[in-house]
């Protein structure tokens, strides 16, 4: 089926689904955020230099900092944390970057630590000095409980001494380098009182004063990553000392006056989540920003799509690159998950605030840590299909495609590698919730109702697990690494399979609040494909246990054609509903009809008229 373009949706529909992608608070959460990146000192994306741009990103972080009515407003508020990161991720990964580390990580840590505001903090909230988080290690990364770096309590002083003891343990990649201006960081390191170790806690330590590294620290730059340009570096201490004061107290533990220390938790891991506890927000500002920056790729790759065009049949002349299903099918698909992407992050982002001091607390921390990894990845494959449908003008800086194509990656790696995040969540999936039954042979539902394909995603999950915990059962007893391997690439399945299936329901829910109108239809047409899709490619595993038949097997083809064909003769009202304003494309020629233009030679031949030919002159 070749799509036809179809109208645009009223604007109500238009809100409505906005209301879907951002929240029902999209102008309180968004408006701010949407309103300046839009602003000239966001919008330029002239070529520079990496330390140029670096330069740049700071300069906008300190600009935001004056822009806003409250920092701590901001660093104590999770939807507001996430909500800059969907805006900042596409603009500027790197200001997304160290504006997630200053307000989250940095200014929250200290804020959730401090309730009684003991520690003047204004210097800091005024900008004073930007903020970074100094806890993985070049021989630690996710196992952050291992950490090497020691704070020794000095009683004659009051105050500890931290020391990196071999190169190991020096801090691998924070942003910790004079540029941007003063800087103090968050140190995770081994709390030391009286020869005892307990545990790793965080303490408050002057870094650079925005020229040299401050005494007792020492920042080396490391080689430049791909991607966008951070200042990441090796950080080490020397007998660098800091006040008692500096210590990040709370339930976790404090050092008293006398030097003796007390803890209300007597688990030293427990003690290390609660100091680090910043870490899953930060999980949610990484989902942010895969999702907005895919947002934006595929909002380019739709314009292009429609302005670009080619030969179409023969004797039909030229038809928009659109028009064939070779591009605008895997932008639909592109569509489909992108909008399971956004329900995703708000169901985690709702599921996160509701369990404050609850006892699933756990549950949604999981769920955010799930959504983190299947969203990242997810991100990536939406970023390469729109740069790869935009051709060689994707390849070009100027049109944003390749930034966020690299930019991608460091958001899979931060807040906790997709890989381990997601090998924790299988070990918890596996040994604490409950086994699902897989039901055998029952009679085929209806590939066309949502429910039933929801269904049949709640059966594939049961499946990987299932088989995980048969392999891992049929492994020799007292090898417990050796059960693990033999389970795991079945358990990491089953929890992408749960990603997929918390998207679906997601799905329903929002589907289920819209009213009856253009809006519902549009997002239940989207729902459908995401379900076609994502059940597809396990047919052959459900008609093995008997939940569907080989004839749906034959149809699924056909029907999930239909589908794709149906969205993408919508793409284009649908993208308006990402609420990207005119001038956010300002920059990128390819986002515009005339995007040749963006390549026109002023002093190129066709601008001069045509010399007159002797034989012409003669006839005049």
């Amino acid at each position: 089926m070749t799509p036809r373009p179809a109208a645009a949706l009223p604007s109500a529909g238009t809100d409505a689904l906005t209301a879907v992608l951002f929240g029902p608070d999209f102008p309180r959460e968004h408006a701010f955020w949407r309103r300046l990146t839009t602003t000239e000192p966001f919008r330029s994306r002239t070529s520079t230099t990496p330390d140029e741009q670096l330069a740049r990103s700071y300069e906008r972080l300190r600009l935001i900092n004056r822009s806003l009515d409250s920092a701590a407003r901001l660093a104590c508020d999770v939807r507001a944390l996430t909500a800059m990161h969907e805006w900042l991720g596409p603009v500027d990964p790197t200001l997304a970057t160290v504006a997630g580390i200053h307000y989250n990580l940095f200014l929250g840590s200290l804020l959730d630590h401090d309730s009684e505001g003991r520690r003047d903090l204004s210097g800091l909230l005024h900008m004073d000095e930007i903020g970074t988080f100094l806890c993985t290690e070049v021989a630690h990364g996710n196992d952050a409980a291992e950490v090497e770096t020691t704070a020794t309590y000095d009683r004659a002083r009051d105050g500890f001494v931290l020391r990196t003891p071999h190169a190991g343990a020096q801090k691998f990649m924070p942003n910790t380098s004079p540029v941007g201006g003063p800087k103090s960081g968050l140190v995770a390191a081994r709390l030391v009182v009286g020869g005892t170790d307990h545990g790793v806690f965080l303490l408050l330590v002057p870094l650079t004063d925005g020229v040299d590294a401050r005494p007792g620290v020492r920042v080396r730059r490391l080689p430049a990553r791909m991607g966008s340009p951070v200042d990441h570096c090796l950080t080490s201490f020397d007998d660098c000392f800091v006040p008692r004061t500096a210590l990040l107290a709370g339930p976790q533990g404090h050092v008293g006056h006398g030097g003796e220390f007390g803890s209300a938790l007597p688990s030293r891991r427990r003690r290390l989540l609660v100091s680090i506890g910043r870490v899953t927000p930060g999980k949610l500002a990484m989902s942010a920003c895969a999702v907005g920056s895919a947002r934006v790729a595929l909002a380019v790759a739709v314009r292009y799509a429609g302005n670009r065009t080619v030969a179409g049949p023969r004797g039909t002349g030229t038809v928009p690159v659109y028009a064939h299903r070779t591009h605008h099918g895997p932008l639909a698909e592109a569509l489909a998950t992108v909008f399971a992407m956004s329900l995703l992050h708000r169901r985690a982002l709702d599921r996160w605030e509701a369990s404050a001091g609850g006892a699933d607390r756990g549950t949604a921390e999981r769920l955010v840590a799930v959504a983190k990894g299947w969203i990242t990845w997810q991100a990536r494959g939406v970023i390469v299909e729109c740069r790869e449908r935009c051709g060689a003008q994707g390849l070009l800086e100027h049109n944003g495609l390749a930034e966020l194509v690299t930019g991608i990656e460091g958001t899979i790696t931060a807040e906790g590698d997709n890989l381990a995040v997601h090998a924790k969540a299988a070990a918890e999936m596996l040994f604490s919730a409950p086994e699902q039954a897989v039901d055998g042979v029952r009679a085929p539902g209806d590939l066309q109702d949502p429910a039933h394909l929801r269904g049949l995603l709640v059966a594939v999950e049961a499946l990987c697990f299932a088989r995980a915990r048969a392999r891992m059962g049929a492994a020799p007893s007292g090898d417990a690494l050796g059960r693990w391997n033999a389970g795991s690439g079945a358990a990491l399945r089953g929890v992408e399979e749960h990603a997929a299936r918390q998207a679906a329901e997601a799905f329903a829910e929002a589907v289920a609040a819209l009213p009856e109108g253009p809006a519902r239809e549009r997002l239940a047409e989207v729902e459908r494909l995401y379900l076609l899709r994502q059940v597809g490619r396990s047919t052959g595993e459900l008609l093995a246990v008997g939940r569907v038949t080989a004839e749906q097997v034959r149809v699924w083809p056909d029907l999930y054609e239909k589908a794709a064909a149906t969205v993408a003769a919508h793409a284009p009202a649908l993208v308006e509903s990402f609420a990207l304003p005119d001038e956010f494309f300002a920059g990128r020629p390819i986002a515009g009809p005339a995007y040749a233009d963006a390549y026109d030679d002023p002093d190129g031949p066709w601008h001069r008229a045509a010399p007159v030919r002797p034989a012409e002159e003669a006839a005049r």
